[in-house]
Parts: C-alpha cells; structure tokens; sequence
C-alpha cells in the first residue's frame, strides 16, 4: 500500500535538516559542528549560524537520525572536548528518500522553460 503525504511528513526534512545532514555526509558521516557550518558555507556560498547547525544536529538525534558522542581533545590539543555526530542508516534512508521525491517532482520539468 502507497504511504500518504501526511504519514511521509513524520519523516520529512526540512530544507535545513537535509542541508545539514548532506553537509554531514560530504564530510564522511561524522564530524562535530564547527566543519559542517564551513561546509554549508563553502558549498552554499552564504552566511550559516553556527547555534542553528548546533541546534539542528541534536535536532536530528533526537529524531533517531544521527547518533553523537563527545570526544576529548587529544594530548597538546587546546580546547574542550567537542560532540562528534555520525550518520545513521535511518538518516542514510531519509535523504534517499527526499532525493528520490525532488528528483519525480523535477521528471518533466525541463520541458516547462524555466
């Protein structure tokens, strides 16, 4: 049986959440915040608040999405230990799902000149 849009919503991304969970996985699926802010600015080409990404990541885990653990800084470093978060097959399924939803929308769109 189909799913209905209302039941996929559950497990939707936002436009933000999906940003930031493919930031996530260009970076190898596990990195703390500060490098999927640079991420998002260096492939998005603007501005990213660094507590929104923060806020989005625990976001994410909370959902069962992404799984985090804080890891120390190492001998010589300086700074405090940092939240590491991984991806997860449950974020692996939500981005091909949102992929494979954009990509019937845009089917036949080429044809509308946009």
């Amino acid at each position: 049986m189909d799913r209905t849009v209302e039941e996929d919503s559950v497990d939707a991304l936002g436009g933000f959440e999906h940003r930031v969970l493919l930031a996530l996985v260009r970076l190898g699926g596990r990195a703390y915040s500060v490098p999927v802010v640079q991420e998002l600015e260096r492939v998005g080409g603007r501005k990213v608040a660094p507590a929104a990404v923060y806020v989005t990541l625990r976001r994410l885990e909370k959902r069962g999405m992404l799984t985090s653990e804080m890891v120390p800084t190492g001998d010589g470093e300086a700074g405090r230990p940092r939240r590491f978060f991984a991806v997860n097959e449950a974020a692996s399924d939500a981005l091909r799902a949102a992929r494979a939803d954009l990509e019937s929308l845009w089917a036949g769109v080429e044809a509308l000149e946009l």
